[in-house]
């Protein structure tokens, strides 16, 4: 194990912490491509390759399933922005390396800075594909208007932070059980691409549909972003205090197994999986 000599003062210490994240995080963004740029091109055709085929499926359907009076596009960039950032939150952190992992053998490393390093690079790629495509789409086709941009955001933040919370609780269950969590965590993703909301409005849902989809945070952000962003739309069903609980509640959880597993981590669960 590397030597590392500690700060012996609070401040020092919370920059010293703060360094470490910055550049785990760049590496976090470009383990995926060489090059930053490139991941976050990558992950725009992504987003964009999502709206197009929500587009056909719903200009098939027909538009007046959106039961909102407003920019279409902007009806399905709003529900596949948050759905992006919240699954891609919940894989990257789900598969965030155990206490077993190489890295954690460097001695200023620790699994804190790579939770948070991991979860703040999933933010800043899905931000900014967020902004680059908004700023395209206003600049090639025509300006998008936004009630309020910065409640948008917040729900933006929101689902970073709730699908965070669903990753951490998947990371502590993988040195226990690698595959279950695996299986669990690609059933939940899946889950969403129906029971997230991204096609439809919660003011919409009778009450048998409506308690199919309550259970989900990422339905009551979605539906709740959609209020913020359209001037005619108050959603009625749905609230965000519901998606901050049940956030707090899963990180809480999440970090407590992690915490757990520290004790007794060992390096033969490797062979495990």
């Amino acid at each position: 194990m590397f030597y590392f000599k500690r700060n012996q003062t609070l401040l020092g210490g919370a920059f010293t912490f703060s360094e470490l994240v910055f550049h785990a995080v760049v590496r976090g963004v470009r383990s995926g491509h060489s090059n930053a740029v490139l991941a976050i091109i990558m992950n725009i055709v992504q987003i964009l390759a999502l709206v197009t085929v929500f587009y056909l499926i719903m200009s098939m359907l027909g538009t007046r399933v959106a039961k909102i009076r407003g920019e279409f596009i902007l009806f399905l960039l709003s529900g596949v922005f948050l759905f992006m950032t919240h699954i891609k939150s919940v894989g990257s952190v789900g598969g965030v390396g155990t206490g077993n992992n190489p890295m954690m053998l460097h001695s200023p490393m620790n699994m804190m800075v790579s939770l948070l390093s991991t979860a703040f690079g999933t933010l800043y790629t899905q931000v900014m594909s967020i902004l680059i495509i908004l700023f395209g789409y206003s600049v090639a086709v025509a300006p998008l208007e936004i009630q309020d941009p910065g409640g948008a955001f917040y729900m933006l933040i929101l689902a970073w932070f709730t699908g965070c919370a669903v990753g951490v609780v998947f990371m502590a269950i993988k040195p226990w059980f690698p595959s279950t969590s695996s299986i669990l965590s690609n059933v939940y993703r899946r889950l969403n691409m129906i029971f997230s909301g991204k096609m439809f409005v919660g003011n919409a849902l009778g009450g048998f549909m409506l308690s199919c989809f309550a259970w989900n945070p990422l339905f009551h952000v979605i539906d709740q972003c959609r209020g913020f962003v359209f001037r005619n739309y108050f959603p009625r069903n749905t609230s965000w205090e519901y998606a901050i609980w049940v956030g707090v509640a899963l990180l809480m959880v999440g970090l407590l197994g992690i915490f757990y597993t520290r004790q007794h981590v060992s390096a033969s669960w490797g062979a495990r999986r």
